[in-house]
Parts: C-alpha cells; sequence; structure tokens
C-alpha cells in the first residue's frame, strides 16, 4: 500500500529500527502489562531517542489503557496509532507561488547536510520539470559556494554566487532579479550555516528576508530548516533559538539513514509544532523524501 516510499524508509531507516524492535518484542511477548512492563516500554522508548516528554506520555496513556491486562496485539496497535496522532496532520506540501518564482529559502547550522539538502531539493523539482536557481548567500565560506556549485551543477540547475565575504543579501537581491527577469519557477535561497550564538549571522538571516520580501510578493514562500536527525533531543534547542528570527515553514529531517535516533522525528514535531515536509535518507540524490507519516511509523515496526 505503501510502496517505493515505505520500502525506501525500511532501508533508510534500519538503524533506528533495530531499536524499534525491542518495542515492538515487548508488544509481541507474553504476559501482563505490570509495572516492570511499563519500565521497560520507557527505557527502549528513550533509547530510541524519543524524548523524555513524548516518552511519559505513551507510557502514561498505555498505563491508562491496559493495566493489568494481559499482553496482546491490541497494545501495539494502540501505541502505532498514539505515534501517528503525535506526527500530526499537518499540510506538508511544499507551497507555490501563484505567479512568478516560488521562493525557498534554507536556514540550519553548518554541518546539518543544509547543502546537500539543497541540492536534492533541486534535484527534484528539476525532475518535475521547474526551471530551477539556486542562491548561494553563504558568502562567509567560501567552501560552502564552492560546495554548492558543484551540486548545482550535478543537479542540472543554475546558480548566482558572489565573491567570499561579500554582503549575503546583495547575492539575494541579484538572485531574485534573474529568478524574475529569466522566469524561473523555483529559487532556493541558501544561509550561512549558524549557531543561535552568532548575532551577527542571525542580522543577516533577517536582512536576507527583507531583501526576499522587497523583490518577490509574498517571498519566502517557504522557510525550511534543516535539522540533523543526528543530533537528535539537541536538534530541538537549534530549532528553537532559529524560529526567534525566521517564521519556519517546515522541517527538513536529514541524515536519518546514519542514525539509530529516528525517534527523536516524533519529539522534534511535538515540541515545535512545525510540519516535518521532508527527509533525507540516504546520500543519493534522490533520497531527500516527502515525509509521510503513515510510511514512517509503519518502516519502524517492519
Amino acid at each position: 500500500m505503501l510502496g517505493a516510499i515505505w520500502q525506501k524508509l525500511k532501508s533508510g531507516l534500519a538503524r533506528t529500527r533495530d531499536l524499534f524492535v525491542g518495542v515492538a518484542g515487548l508488544f509481541r511477548g507474553k504476559g501482563r502489562v505490570d509495572q516492570a512492563f511499563l519500565q521497560e516500554l520507557e527505557k527502549r522508548l528513550l533509547a530510541a531517542d524519543m524524548g523524555a516528554g513524548v516518552t511519559r506520555e505513551i507510557v502514561a496513556q498505555v498505563r491508562q489503557a491496559f493495566l493489568d491486562r494481559e499482553i496482546t496485539g491490541d497494545v501495539e496497535t494502540f501505541v502505532r496509532r498514539e505515534l501517528r496522532t503525535l506526527l500530526g496532520d499537518d499540510d506538508r506540501s511544499i507551497h507555490l507561488a501563484e505567479s512568478g518564482p516560488t521562493v525557498i529559502l534554507i536556514a540550519g547550522v553548518n554541518g546539518s547536510g543544509k547543502t546537500t539538502s539543497i541540492a536534492k531539493l533541486a534535484h527534484l523539482f528539476n525532475k518535475q520539470g521547474k526551471k530551477v536557481l539556486v542562491a548561494a548567500c553563504d558568502t562567509f565560506r567560501a567552501a560552502a559556494v564552492e560546495q554548492l556549485a558543484l551540486w548545482a551543477k550535478r543537479s542540472g540547475v543554475d546558480i548566482v554566487k558572489g565573491q567570499t565575504g561579500a554582503d549575503p543579501a546583495s547575492v539575494a537581491h541579484d538572485a531574485c532579479e534573474k529568478a524574475r527577469a529569466k522566469h524561473y519557477d523555483i529559487l532556493i535561497v541558501d544561509t550561512a550555516g549558524r549557531l543561535h550564538t552568532q548575532t551577527h549571522l542571525m542580522r543577516e538571516l533577517e536582512k536576507i528576508q527583507r531583501i526576499l520580501a522587497k523583490q518577490i510578493p509574498g517571498a519566502p514562500h517557504e522557510a525550511l530548516m534543516i535539522l540533523d536527525a543526528t543530533n537528535g533531543q539537541n536538534a530541538i534547542a537549534q530549532a528553537q533559538e532559529f524560529q526567534k528570527t525566521i517564521q519556519s515553514t517546515g522541517l527538513i529531517v536529514t541524515k536519518l539513514d546514519g542514525t539509530a535516533k529516528g525517534g527523536s522525528v516524533f519529539a522534534i514535531r511535538r515540541k515545535l509544532e512545525l510540519p516535518v515536509k521532508l527527509i533525507g535518507v540516504g546520500e543519493g540524490m534522490d533520497d531527500l523524501e516527502p515525509f509521510d507519516p503513515d510510511a514512517f511509523v509503519a518502516a519502524l515496526f517492519e
């Protein structure tokens, strides 16, 4: 039913799923839902990096619904349903402008997979037949611009870049002008990888947003934050600080294939109340997938 996405998730979530085998094993054993069972459930959910809040909530719900009852398949069905509910029923689509170029602003810390995610996103739109332009506004690091230019070439899309140390907002301005003049469908704007402690870079991010809004009506139409799944719960703190600077419209969670902390997706969605729109489940250009919560939960328990 879930097809190719489910199969890719099964492979990409292998490390996280190994931990959920332990969770699922609890539900498929014999005995009763007693205090020892609940303590073990808590331990295994925390090991999968579900986070203390989400874990306590799930355990409390299982206690209320099944305490002192025999362990049956109903317990697993119940937990699956609760996990699915945690992921919400958000609009996970990428919102496109009604006319003119759609502007997508990308933010995230260095090392989160920001550059490769931009390349994969550009590749995704390119495959859909859209004309894509990338703006390399991380002008503080020459390597960042060079890497993005290389990925843009591989993706078959165009790029606007400036000299190292150039004003990032000026690159954004030039990219907007080119996107309008050359009738691009999509403009993806990279920004400097930054920590929330780097106040001057956060101000640059605000400036880029102002330039985009001035040049193209409604821009940015999407402001996506890149979160590294291998950071687990720490990714939440990073995203909360970014939220003070940009009004994010959604999340891209990367490197799910490289971590056993995939359970953090539940805590991320619950804490930030932002839709997870895309997930990275591999290193290939086609390994950025629209997030399907039904497939995600199913893959964890497969």
